[in-house]
């Protein structure tokens, strides 16, 4: 057995099997588990994910959120036992695979479209309404 394929087992028994779907302009809420003396908390950092990097066990996704107009970016490790979970709070339609524009971004025009704009259309389709409206 080459030495590639070894990592590769020995790592796969630590991967995540619950990691939802995310793709990069989702908002992300990111549960971790913080350890204060001997008691343990989890605390939420919700944001946009705005890039994702890595393969397999070294997977690591970057969320931005905006505290006090001023900009915060944490990097997770996917696979790391201090996440508790993910949950995607909003899906949201990127056309690049890393957001670093929203860095210099402010007010309105930091925020992204929803990717369910086009489910309104497609429900009047399906009750047999009237035609639907283009744009």
């Amino acid at each position: 057995m080459d030495q590639q394929r070894l990592l590769d087992s020995v790592s796969s028994a630590q991967l995540k099997t619950d990691v939802p779907h995310m793709a990069i302009g989702d908002t992300v809420s990111v549960h971790t588990r913080i350890v204060e003396g001997d008691k343990e908390r989890i605390q939420q950092f919700q944001g946009v994910l705005i890039a994702r990097n890595g393969g397999g066990i070294n997977t690591m996704i970057t969320v931005r959120k905006i505290v006090d107009n001023q900009g915060v970016e944490r990097v997770f490790p996917l696979h790391s036992p201090r996440i508790a979970k993910f949950e995607v709070v909003r899906r949201g339609d990127a056309r690049r695979s890393k957001l670093y524009f929203l860095r210099e971004r402010s007010g309105k025009s930091r925020r992204l479209r929803d990717r369910r704009r086009g489910m309104h259309h497609y429900e009047i389709e399906m009750q047999g309404g009237a035609e639907p409206a283009k744009g």
